[in-house]
């Protein structure tokens, strides 16, 4: 499981040094390419996972009818903007221009456990982002699924 929050910087090059704690669980030995890298269909960040969780998701969607509009969009931005990384021997991967663009990751980013996988943002869209939700107090309980609603913090 993938969780916390973690400050981390892009150097000139855009590669991001994964924190040690993580290293270890991201990665599958004997696999030249460990990670993948893909867009996110609904907010302006990106999705890291480890190869083996990638691949069972990607049969997933690989699986869905392609002549359904809806399925066709999700198997076209996230297999389609898929992207496999390897991390270097200082612990970094190298995030490609084209999706540090669409996420508008610049110089700092933020690094979101997310159990099964990590969101990268850029700080100033992840700040924006957090703080927007933290203001939705108007969310009625009718919209929550059944399961949130049981559910004891």
């Amino acid at each position: 499981m993938f969780r916390g929050i973690n400050a981390v910087n892009l150097d000139i090059k855009g590669r991001m040094a994964v924190p040690a704690k993580y290293r270890a669980h991201l990665t599958v030995a004997q696999r030249e390419e460990e990670l993948i890298v893909t867009i996110d269909t609904e907010q302006k960040c990106l999705l890291l996972y480890p190869i083996l969780e990638w691949e069972e998701i990607e049969k997933k969607i690989a699986a869905l009818p392609s002549f359904h509009a809806a399925t066709r969009r999700i198997q076209r931005l996230l297999i389609g903007h898929a992207t496999e990384l390897a991390l270097d021997g200082h612990g970094r991967i190298l995030l490609p221009q084209l999706l540090r663009d669409y996420a508008e990751i610049e110089k700092k980013a933020i690094l979101l456990g997310q159990g099964n996988k990590f969101e990268i943002w850029s700080d100033i869209l992840w700040e924006s982002s957090r703080d927007q939700w933290l203001l939705e107090s108007t969310l009625q309980t009718d919209d929550l699924p059944e399961e949130i609603k049981s559910l004891t913090l």
